[in-house]
């Protein structure tokens, strides 16, 4: 059974940087073929993606957060990590890490297989 685990402050100052990180268990992140993401959701908004990490280690970010997002992970420990920096209380949202198999397109949510519970981060001085 695969399971992804998020970590990570749940209180942030403005203008601070965020930093998460998703533990998985189950399954190593260097398995072929398959893409681990970031995701997060706003009060009253729906799903946003935000990243990606793929299995060879190439890393994608939305143009949206190009400026202000990276990903990279830790294979010794299984783990990747979003760092967001120069907060604002339009970050304030529950982050999520995912999985899915690598696809030619976008997939859908429902197409990830594997979700974290995901962490609640609020952006606020």
């Amino acid at each position: 059974q695969v399971q992804l685990q998020e970590s990570g402050p749940g209180l942030v100052t403005p203008s601070q940087t965020l930093s998460l990180t998703c533990t998985v268990s189950g399954a190593a992140i260097t398995t072929d073929n398959y893409i681990w993401t970031w995701i997060r959701q706003s009060p009253g908004k729906g799903l946003e993606w935000m990243g990606i990490i793929a299995s060879d280690g190439s890393v994608y970010v939305t143009r949206a957060l190009m400026s202000r997002a990276s990903i990279s992970r830790e294979t010794s420990k299984n783990q990747f990590s979003l760092r967001l920096t120069s907060l604002t209380p339009e970050d304030t949202a529950v982050y999520y890490c995912a999985r899915h198999r690598a696809t030619l397109y976008v997939p859908a949510y429902y197409e990830f297989d594997y979700w974290g519970q995901g962490t609640q981060v609020t952006v606020s001085s």
